[in-house]
């Protein structure tokens, strides 16, 4: 038989692993759908709540606009669906867990899990860091350097881009203990390396914020001040990863 050739269990295998795949996947997606059908109708609502911290420090008068002419109609449903995709996310992860989790050996296993939830949590907790935290002070920084005479008045598109670009900043940045920590799992850096390369992080944390942030000091400021401490919680999470007795126990059947 050619190297090439196939035993018929394999090619069964192979063949359901790509049905079981498509079922995952086929349940990923219908939990976003449903989630958006359900935020469809509060659409308008939820740019209206996006937009509140943005509102709040216009001066009098002071509003956002439509440029375009379908903007009003595509803006809201763009929200609707961004939002759907992250708080069904919880739901898409659970499937592409259940898919790989079974080619998985049981310390594999116990670590993946909880960094599979914290990765979520801490996203979430970045979207909402951004949200409760750094926009009011980003709006309220702008609305104070606006040149005298000119009307701030902010297209909704635009407004949704640079508001979705901070939630995946902060987000992101947020996964920098899940990060340190599948470092130290894979063996490629220890916990005393993390710690002697402290200063080079507080620099590179402080470069990474002023190309994911708008260019003021404030926004900067809130993002690399959370990734220097997220680092030391990762520090100390990864060092009681590497004081974990090592399992060898083979997959589960």
């Amino acid at each position: 038989m050619s190297a090439t050739e196939q035993e018929p269990g394999e090619e069964a295998s192979f063949f359901s692993h790509l049905i079981e795949l498509r079922e995952r996947l086929l349940k990923a997606v219908l939990a976003v759908g449903l989630v958006l059908l359900c935020l469809l109708p509060f659409a308008n609502k939820l740019y209206a709540w996006l937009a509140e911290p943005l509102l709040r420090n216009l001066p009098a008068g002071g509003q956002l606009v439509a440029i375009e002419v379908a903007s009003p109609f595509f803006t809201p449903l763009k929200l609707a669906f961004c939002t759907a995709l992250v708080v069904a996310m919880p739901v898409v992860l659970y499937q592409l867990w259940a898919f790989v989790a079974p080619g998985l050996y049981r310390h594999e296993k116990r670590l993946g899990l909880p960094l599979l939830v914290s990765s979520v949590v801490l996203f979430y907790l970045g979207g909402a860091f951004a949200y409760f935290l750094v926009l009011p002070m980003v709006f309220s920084f702008l609305a104070r350097i606006t040149p005298q005479g000119v009307a701030m008045m902010t297209d909704i598109s635009k407004y949704l881009d640079f508001v979705l670009v901070i939630f995946f900043a902060f987000g992101l940045c947020f996964e920098v203990p899940v990060a340190v920590v599948i470092l130290v799992a894979l063996g490629w850096v220890t916990p005393r390396q993390l710690t002697e390369s402290r200063g080079y992080v507080i620099v590179g944390a402080f470069v990474v914020a002023a190309i994911l942030t708008p260019p003021d000091v404030v926004s900067q400021i809130l993002l690399a001040i959370p990734m220097c401490l997220l680092y030391e919680v990762g520090i100390v999470a990864a060092r009681a990863v590497a004081n974990r007795p090592a399992d060898t126990a083979g997959r589960d059947a």
